[in-house]
């Protein structure tokens, strides 16, 4: 109710100052270019045989608006975008004289495609639509949106001129699924003598693994999206223990064969609980963190690229932080020592690449260590 309130303002707004715009004031905004204070306001050369797209109508009123914002024609060319919706969508810089669905046309279901196309075409429900999109670019977090699209001139004329709002709900829908998940992750660790602090450094040591790998041959799969979920969802690699006796869990010394059998489920418990996440990195990285790249491991003794590459990135984490604590059956080891029992569990352990690339990177490991003691 708030935006479409916002949006009749904004509109009537723009309605008063494109009826009194001086001429001059417009072919200055023209001559301006790409000054930022004018957004993405950019006049689009022309190719041979094409028409320049007309700017005269750019949306002034939402120069300055919090919401992003594009202005498109009835040929769904876009014609302006604001500063805010340019910093939203840091990934697509020139939007301004391309058109809508060759730059968001991934971003919506089929329906919704055709529903946009008959509102501005047809004037379907007056010439505007609401709808979800889920927008990806490289090198850019997946932005979840609301738009609302709606005709520039409300007189209920046929309209030239198109305004598309985007109320990014990203933020939202993350604390949001991410809130429930870390009560799991609460009521799990009191029953696990790890502390709070072991699974934020394995966020970080996870997240920061992840990065050094961006862009490297072979990693197509490591996007922002990647980077942003392992971030999170490394943390949740134990979850399961929430399913394995006390006297289990917590015993001190060495478990026997029933007792490791019984422990070793804690990972099928992970996955289960995890299995309403909505991306699969949070299964994955449950099942088969105790896997080993020579095929020994558990679960299902998965063997090299077999285990999905969040699991490989958390198995290090997870092993680099458990040997740096102190623990009943051991006292914490030095950095120095623990890259070594790594670089000894290379290609039998853990995946090889990895540890060249964690190898590279140790110090920050150690940094992030040293930053979040218990």
């Amino acid at each position: 109710m708030f935006v479409q309130i916002l949006t009749i303002l904004l509109v009537g707004l723009y309605m008063v100052e494109i009826q009194k715009e001086p001429v001059d004031e417009l072919e200055a905004l023209e001559e301006a270019g790409n000054e930022d204070e004018l957004g993405a306001f950019v006049p689009v050369k022309a190719e041979k045989g094409e028409s320049t797209p007309d700017f005269s109508s750019a949306i002034h009123p939402f120069l300055n608006s919090i919401f992003p914002v594009l202005s498109i024609d009835r040929e769904l060319r876009i014609l302006y975008a604001n500063s805010a919706c340019q910093r939203l969508f840091t990934g697509y810089l020139n939007m301004v004289g391309n058109y809508f669905f060759d730059v968001f046309g991934k971003s919506f279901e089929v329906e919704a495609v055709r529903n946009i196309r008959n509102t501005i075409i047809k004037g379907q429900n007056g010439y505007s639509w609401k709808g979800d999109a889920r927008i990806k670019f490289k090198d850019m977090v997946t932005v979840l949106a609301r738009v609302y699209l709606f005709a520039a001139d409300l007189s209920g004329k046929d309209p030239g001129e198109f305004v598309i709002m985007f109320d990014d709900v990203t933020e939202e829908n993350k604390r949001l699924l991410r809130s429930v998940y870390m009560s799991l992750l609460e009521a799990s660790k009191l029953k696990d003598n790890d502390t709070g602090r072991h699974i934020v450094r394995v966020n970080y040591y996870s997240r920061r693994l992840a990065e050094a790998l961006h862009h490297k041959a072979g990693y197509d799969q490591i996007d922002a999206d990647f980077i942003d979920h392992i971030g999170f969802l490394a943390s949740m690699h134990d979850v399961g223990k929430i399913g394995t006796p006390d006297d289990i869990l917590n015993k001190e010394g060495p478990l026997n064969d029933w007792e490791w059998t019984i422990m070793k489920e804690h990972t099928k418990n992970g996955a289960f609980i995890l299995s309403t996440y909505p991306n699969p990195m949070a299964k994955e990285i449950a099942l088969s963190h105790h896997e080993r790249w020579n095929g020994t491991g558990y679960p299902f003794q998965l063997e090299g690229e077999m285990i999905p590459l969040s699991a490989r990135i958390v198995s290090i984490a997870d092993v680099y932080d458990a040997l740096r604590m102190k623990r009943s059956y051991k006292p914490p080891f030095s950095h120095e020592k623990t890259i070594r029992e790594i670089e000894k569990a290379r290609e039998t352990q853990f995946d090889p690449t990895l540890v060249n690339m964690f190898l590279c990177i140790s110090g920050d490991f150690n940094a992030i260590y040293e930053e979040n003691r218990d």
